[in-house]
């Protein structure tokens, strides 16, 4: 998931650079939504993660 973040934020720089406002806006949003699922999807991970090697 995390590379497809990456990936959106490349696509939204050079659509930004070549002028195309709404695609990188679009693709800028869809890499943020992107990094917040990723980010909370890594903090579950890493809890649930800790609780069954303790056990």
């Amino acid at each position: 998931m995390l590379r497809w973040t990456v990936i959106f934020l490349i696509v939204a720089i050079v659509a930004a650079i070549f002028g195309f406002g709404g695609i990188a806006a679009g693709a800028a949003s869809i890499a943020k939504v992107l990094f917040f699922i990723f980010l909370v999807l890594f903090v579950v991970s890493l809890i649930f993660g800790r609780k069954a090697t303790n056990v």
